[in-house]
């Protein structure tokens, strides 16, 4: 498998990663230094043969920092997000939250018809291979605290702050 990648510098998240196969997005990696992103792309999929970006790729590329930028805009592109049957309905349930909005993960298990499965949901949350994208930053504790994020809670508060403070797309 070919994944074509891209590392961008973000105004407030760090370095962001854009990885895609020719069906479509199947990595947003969140960093501090482009050599790291490299190496968590590398060990998350070891059999694919990696490729910098190319000028066909940079169109792609500016889409998803576009959006990573402003997270409440509209986010079109295709995704190639590979996990289990579990995992997917709960990435389709994070797609359903309002930029600006913050659900529990015990209200997100209810969701998908799994009100149990509190502690899965949050794991499915944590393998989400599209940062930003499917927006699992929008998931926090039932006490209103943010619990974790994978990409570290600092950047979990500055994706929820930019999005509280712009204003809803048309």
């Amino acid at each position: 498998m070919l994944i074509r990648f891209a590392t961008v510098q973000s105004s407030y998240l760090g370095w962001v990663m854009v990885a895609a196969t020719d069906r479509g997005i199947c990595a947003l990696i969140l960093g501090d230094n482009p050599e790291t992103l490299r190496e968590l792309l590398w060990m998350k999929f070891p059999q694919a043969e990696l490729r910098e970006s190319d000028p066909e790729f940079s169109d792609m590329v500016a889409k998803v920092i576009s959006f990573v930028e402003s997270p409440r805009a509209e986010f079109a592109l295709p995704l190639d997000m590979q996990g289990t049957a579990f995992q997917q309905r709960v990435w389709m349930a994070l797609r359903d939250i309002p930029a600006g909005s913050t659900i529990s993960y015990r209200d997100l298990a209810g969701r998908i018809g799994r009100p149990k499965a509190v502690r899965a949901v949050a794991t499915a949350c944590a393998a989400n291979p599209v940062a930003v994208i499917v927006p699992c930053h929008r998931v926090i504790r039932s006490d209103g605290n943010l619990g974790g994020y994978h990409w570290g809670i600092e950047r979990k508060r500055a994706l929820l702050d930019r999005e509280a403070a712009q204003e809803p797309a048309d």
